[in-house]
């Protein structure tokens, strides 16, 4: 394009474009007036620190933007006694300085050891493991907070909910040590949904993670992350191939039928990333404290590794596949052999016909293709995933009804169908889900109806409807809906009247709370004896956050 200039920011340099411009640290005066900015300090501060420590701190970050950010952050609002607590740190080094650990620049170690510090004065264990958790995932990308709920939840017994766990998203946040993307504005702080939140690290911050899981010897880590390029492989892999090779040789020395011994690592954590060319040749490994299974591709076709079915004590399972089209997912009938499996988050794959997964308790598909799940399958859901809880599908374009069965499986909680715009119609008996608490319907925008009676969710509490622009008509017997409290209806243009049976919630005894636009907002000033009834009219939110998601 004519009179465009493209800037290209970067640790390393690239010649071949050109001379490089080599960006120089920050003077002492600047460095403390970024510093200043970050850590809050101005005439409304409570604490204003002697200005001496500020310099002598500064100094320690030696001129780097972020590490400035970073441990100015840390040190907002803290008391002296932490200030000069980090002072006292930089006049130690860290082994994190070594160049036995990050050899390749001696500037980014020195970076690296500065940004110890701010870990160090995480007070909190479970938040210093959750930050180190975040080198799990791929450079550069997106961290869905739903995928880090599922996993907290599994290894440090945060509620289910996501509460504790954004809670601790905020406070690294707050730190600068992650950076919080929401792509989409939720309609209220305590909706505890989550699927438009997103954290990303700094490359720099992200190898400090990743640094901190490699204190112990490679079977002993907690920790196992296994990245893998076409037919590269680390020196300790054994393949099949190579296994049965092996075995024959020994048979042959000792006269004896040898079996060579497996590979057992002691992680609760395995992280695996392969890349276009991986061609699923696995090693035989064991991984039977694995707790949590991170799975990051990039092929069209992948197949689940053999090792899985030794998997006895796998609590979640997280597959993301970072490439332009939906992948192929193959050998996942080896999931049903896994008595502990209660978590799967798939992102654009395609989903095969499921298998029998009787203790699966919450299933997230993100822009997946789920034909071959829902309507190629003669299994009904319910018969696969008799006690599941709550269903998350979200920005499946393929999916045009709910999956035959659903309504038969009774335990479900929580049910959220988000921004699948060919889904047309709700099945007529999801009365029958009697403890379903939330029915998240959102930015589906061809559902033209729902079903006409739903009183027999008698537990229904929150019911998002919001941007479901083809809907005309809510439920004839909503009004039965006694425990709902909350209504969002935002942007449902095609939305002109409501059912005579809302009267009946003015006999809740508690708030219901209706987020809705103006139009609609009109629509409820018609029925004034609901003295418990309160309207928000929300904005609508404009932003282009979301493009990063819908790039196939």
């Amino acid at each position: 394009m004519s009179d465009y200039k493209i800037l290209v920011t970067s640790r390393v340099a690239f010649r071949r474009f050109g001379t490089p411009f080599q960006l120089d640290p920050l003077d002492l005066d600047h460095a403390v007036s970024l510093f200043h900015h970050f850590a809050q300090l101005n005439h409304n501060s409570s604490y204003m620190p002697d200005k001496n420590l500020v310099r002598e701190i500064v100094k320690g970050c030696k001129g780097s933007p972020l590490a400035l950010q970073v441990i100015a952050g840390s040190l907002c609002k803290q008391p002296i006694e932490i200030w000069k607590n980090m002072k006292e740190h930089f006049q130690n080094q860290s082994i994190l300085e070594s160049k036995r650990y990050f050899p390749s620049d001696s500037t980014d170690t020195d970076l690296l050891c500065r940004l110890q510090q701010s870990l160090d004065m995480l007070e909190d264990i479970n938040e210093k493991e959750c930050f180190v958790d975040l080198g799990l995932f791929p450079e550069d990308q997106r961290i869905p907070v739903t995928v880090l709920i599922d996993m907290w939840a599994t290894l440090y017994n945060l509620d289910e909910d996501g509460t504790q766990a954004m809670a601790i998203v905020h406070n690294l946040n707050t730190r600068n040590l992650i950076n919080v993307i929401a792509t989409r504005k939720v309609t209220t702080e305590t909706d505890m949904y989550y699927n438009n939140h997103y954290v990303m690290m700094h490359d720099l911050l992200r190898e400090l993670a990743i640094h901190q899981s490699k204190g112990e010897p490679f079977e002993q880590r907690k920790r196992l992350t296994i990245d893998l390029n076409g037919d590269d492989r680390p020196d300790w892999w054994i393949g099949p191939n190579q296994q049965g090779i092996i075995s024959r040789m020994q048979s042959f020395v000792t006269g004896l039928l040898v079996k060579q011994k497996q590979l057992k690592v002691a992680a609760r954590i395995l992280s695996i990333s392969t890349d276009e060319t991986f061609s699923s040749d696995w090693c035989d490994m064991q991984p039977d404290e694995a707790e949590v299974m991170v799975l990051n591709l990039r092929s069209d076709q992948y197949s689940l590794p053999d090792f899985t079915k030794k998997m006895i004590k796998l609590d979640s399972l997280i597959v993301t596949n970072y490439g332009f089209h939906c992948s192929e997912l193959t050998k996942f009938e080896l999931l049903g052999l896994l008595s502990n499996l209660k978590r799967i988050r798939l992102e654009k794959v395609s989903v095969p016909c499921l298998c029998p997964l009787k203790n699966l308790q919450k299933l997230s598909l993100h822009m997946c293709n789920t034909r071959n799940a829902f309507e190629n399958c003669s299994i009904q859901i319910s018969d696969t995933m008799p006690n599941l809880v709550e269903l998350s599908i979200d920005y499946c374009k393929d999916l045009i009804k709910l999956p035959d069965g659903l309504c038969n499986i009774t335990t479900l909680k929580k049910l959220s169908i988000t921004n699948c715009h060919n889904l047309s119609a709700m099945p007529h008996d999801i009365g029958k889900l009697e403890n379903l608490e939330v029915l998240r319907l959102c930015s589906c925008s061809d559902l033209k109806e729902m079903p006409k009676y739903v009183a027999g969710l008698n537990k229904l509490c929150c019911l998002d409807i919001s941007n479901c622009v083809s809907l005309s008509k809510l439920p004839k017997d909503i009004g039965e809906l006694q425990k709902l409290e909350k209504l969002s209806m935002k942007g449902c243009s095609n939305l002109s009247g409501l059912p005579n049976s809302v009267i009946k919630f003015g006999n809740l005894k508690h708030e219901m709370h209706v987020i809705c636009d103006e139009e609609r907002a009109a629509l409820w000033e018609q029925y004034p004896n609901i003295p418990n009834l309160r309207i928000d009219m929300l904005k609508e939110d404009i932003n282009l956050n979301w493009l990063h998601r819908t790039r196939s």
